[in-house]
């Protein structure tokens, strides 16, 4: 799971940090203390991205594990900037991982000269080291300040930059287990007042197969384990869902994802007229298109990837 990957590692870094202070190698926490002060912004403005970390080999033997497919529905202009809604977020959020955060399912052969960006909530790049890594995949920090970090790449005049959002977020996340196809989106409107603020074309993505990859404890809204899961994530900005899949050498039990397929199906783009001030009926018209959008991509795939023909798209 890259939820739990990331829950492992960050305290990792943490702590290695901290245990280098007191050993001879103390210098080494020490000059990254005081680099770590000059670049504090960076993930906020950009960050760093190396090839060699999104072409690594690593990368293509996850994709082949599920296996996970990155599929193109309508060419993208180049020249234009895009805001990809991703659904759903599942628990793993393999499919947005991979497709865009790595070149293993080939996305700038699909896409050429579009540069990918997923963001990524503030509190994963306070963490020494661990935010280079991240920084590195091309994964920048969406932080409080109306997505800053956002308007660093739509700012560039030349264009050709994506923004990829998890709409659904952390909490989505505690609805995920197969079969799903509940969204947390109805009253999620923000990222479309900041494509209308910034005239940026809005990109439906649906990723067939994201929530078949774990099973969930179940979590009923209004039960003791949903009131608590609500309440840490709350607290703590990311969810925890009590999951359980595969073992390594069993298929019984364990946390390694089940070995199901998994689609991730780029939509045609929604145009959309910039506007510094958009009204709430204007937010809400285009909300209402995007959803329209979703549900028409929805069902016009379904089919193709073992979705049963009276399953359809509902909104919370």
């Amino acid at each position: 799971m890259l939820q739990g990957f990331l829950l492992e590692t960050k305290p990792c870094c943490i702590a290695v940090f901290i245990f280098l202070l007191f050993t001879r190698f103390w210098v080494v926490s020490a000059l990254y203390a005081v680099w770590w002060a000059f670049d504090w912004d960076t993930p906020s403005q950009g960050g760093r991205r190396f090839s060699c970390v999104r072409n690594c080999t690593l990368w293509r033997y996850m994709k082949d594990y599920f296996p996970i497919t990155l599929v193109k529905t309508v060419d993208l202009d180049p020249c234009k900037n895009y805001l990809f809604g991703f659904h759903p977020h599942g628990i793993l959020v393999a499919g947005a991982f991979v497709n865009f955060c790595t070149e293993a399912t080939g996305f700038s052969k699909l896409f050429p000269g579009l540069t990918p960006h997923m963001m990524m909530l503030n509190l994963w790049f306070r963490a020494p080291f661990f935010r280079d890594y991240l920084m590195s995949g091309g994964r920048p920090s969406r932080g409080p300040s109306r997505f800053c970090s956002i308007l660093f790449y739509w700012k560039k005049k030349e264009g050709g930059n994506i923004v990829i959002i998890a709409v659904g977020g952390a909490q989505e996340a505690l609805d995920a287990r197969p079969g799903a196809y509940t969204l947390l989106l109805k009253n999620r409107k923000g990222f479309v007042r900041l494509a209308i603020e910034n005239g940026t074309a809005l990109v439906p993505v649906f990723s067939f197969g994201e929530n078949e990859l774990f099973d969930q404890v179940e979590n009923p809204k209004g039960s003791w384990l949903r009131w608590t899961q609500e309440c840490l994530q709350k607290i703590m900005g990311i969810s925890l869902p009590l999951f359980h899949a595969r073992g390594i050498f069993q298929y019984t039990f364990g946390v390694i994802p089940y070995r199901k397929p998994i689609y991730t199906v780029v939509g045609k783009p929604l145009q959309v007229t910039k506007k510094h001030n958009p009204s709430q009926d204007e937010v809400d018209k285009l909300h209402k298109s995007y959803l329209e959008a979703l549900c028409k991509l929805f069902e016009e795939n379904k089919l193709k990837y073992n979705v049963p023909e009276d399953t359809h798209l509902s909104f919370i």
